[in-house]
């Protein structure tokens, strides 16, 4: 029996190879973002590997979008057996140098949309006894805020305890809830976000990860049933230094990480 997934923020990126990672395994895919050319290429290639690729394009800063998902699914008589909330977004300018519609928007897009595209569809996948939800959160979610990019790690603080919580509440229902904590990562979100050239000469080669990694750990982890992964070595002791040191002193930690990007 093959199973379907819909993997938001898919057309680039980690969501791109969560995608090839789940046909991969077997799975049918949804495809979503805004930018629906992409996504396009993207079905191709994953229909010339022998799965179906629905491509529907929406965009997740409107809060009507989640419910027109779920309405675009019914109507082309799909089933989600799988969600990755991976949609994302980010400003790296400053909290009061942002336009308040921007903050709505990464809200939305980062928070909101996740809280209902699980409340969606997760009802169905418990009455059937299946169903896999992977939210794509962030090693900054595991750390002290940051300036510059001062909602970010926040939302994704956000997003890990949510999981943590919907991975107890579905325990013995065949559902599977997992949090991926991505560090640096090789994507074009950087691009995206204008920080690339920042990001690329404040840490060395060393520190980053490739998408494709990332995804098999992800996919792992939700087969698995875990509650949380966060790809690599380095990543996890820098968590773990965040969860002992001291606050002050993580502050000034995380205050230096921002310095060198020029953020604050």
């Amino acid at each position: 029996m093959r199973r379907t997934v819909l993997i938001t923020g898919a057309s680039a990126g980690i969501g791109a190879a969560l995608a090839r990672v789940y046909a991969d395994h077997g799975w049918d895919l949804i495809l979503t973002a805004r930018r629906e050319g992409p996504l396009q290429t993207l079905a191709a290639e994953l229909s010339a590997k022998g799965a179906t690729a629905t491509v529907v394009p929406e965009d997740l800063s409107d809060p009507d979008a989640p419910e027109r998902l779920i309405d675009a699914v019914a109507s082309r008589g799909l089933t989600v057996d799988g969600l990755v909330n991976n949609a994302g977004f980010s400003r790296v300018t400053g909290f009061l140098d942002t336009e308040l519609s921007a903050h709505r928007a990464m809200i939305q897009v980062m928070l909101t949309a996740p809280v209902e595209l699980s409340r969606l569809f997760l009802p169905g996948m418990i009455e059937r006894g299946f169903g896999r939800v992977l939210n794509v959160a962030s090693l900054a979610g595991q750390m002290p805020a940051t300036g510059g990019d001062t909602l970010y790690g926040p939302i994704k603080s956000f997003l890990i305890k949510a999981s943590q919580g919907l991975h107890l509440e579905t325990q013995g229902t065949g559902v599977h809830v997992t949090v991926l904590n991505p560090g640096y990562t090789l994507t074009e979100f950087h691009d995206v976000n204008g920080s690339r050239d920042q990001v690329s000469s404040a840490y060395p080669a060393w520190m980053w990860m490739d998408a494709a990694r990332v995804a098999r750990i992800g996919h792992d982890a939700c087969e698995a049933n875990r509650p949380s992964v966060t790809p690599g070595v380095m990543n996890n002791v820098m968590a773990g230094l965040a969860r002992f040191l001291p606050d002050g002193l993580a502050l000034r930690m995380v205050a230096n990480h921002a310095k060198r990007l020029d953020r604050i």
